[in-house]
């Protein structure tokens, strides 16, 4: 799992899902928490697999807000926008502010510019999260332009620039996935 991890983090989203499937074959109790291999399979255009990942992760913790948003992302390039809504996973409450009112933007379509003005001022990691799942959002509507934005100033932003979070990643990831300079 560290491997692929690691792998995911240096921009190799191939080689990190074949570390996360193999962690599965070594343990396949792993399989229902590994939420970096749904990421992985939603970078490699692999949908429904990305989907099926998040679906085992909620049932496994019924509480877990971002598996739910990402399940919905991987649905929305499937089945659309729509009816991945009618699909979307509920789940418990989550104790942080910025991803409840993540969640709650993508449950019921809600106002991404809304979410990154909310956080603006916040601690930096909620600037960060409000604007790469802004990006999110966006990018589950097609409008690239305003994905674009929002992803690039997640990953300049100080959290973007110096956290380790794996979130972090995510973001220098995704950029480089849509061809998209950080310069």
């Amino acid at each position: 799992m560290r491997r692929g991890m690691q792998l995911f983090r240096q921009g190799d989203v191939a080689g990190s899902l074949a570390e996360f499937d193999r962690a599965i074959e070594l343990d396949s109790r792993q399989k229902a928490y590994l939420w970096q291999r749904g990421l992985s399979l939603y970078y490699l255009n692999r949908f429904e697999e990305g989907a099926e990942q998040f679906r085992l992760d909620v049932a496994a913790n019924p509480n877990d807000t971002e598996e739910s948003i990402w399940c919905f992302l991987c649905e929305a390039q499937l089945y659309g926008v729509d009816e991945a809504r009618k699909r979307f996973l509920e789940v418990g409450r989550d104790p942080r502010p910025i991803m409840r009112d993540t969640y709650l933007m993508f449950r019921d379509a809600g106002d991404p510019e809304k979410l990154v003005s909310t956080f603006s001022r916040g601690r930096e990691n909620e600037y960060f999260y409000s604007s790469l799942y802004a990006g999110l959002f966006y990018e589950s509507q097609n409008d690239m332009d305003s994905s674009k934005h929002h992803i690039l100033a997640a990953c300049k932003s100080p959290y973007g620039l110096r956290s380790d979070d794996y979130m972090a990643s995510l973001a220098r990831v995704h950029c480089q996935c849509r061809n998209w300079s950080l310069s």
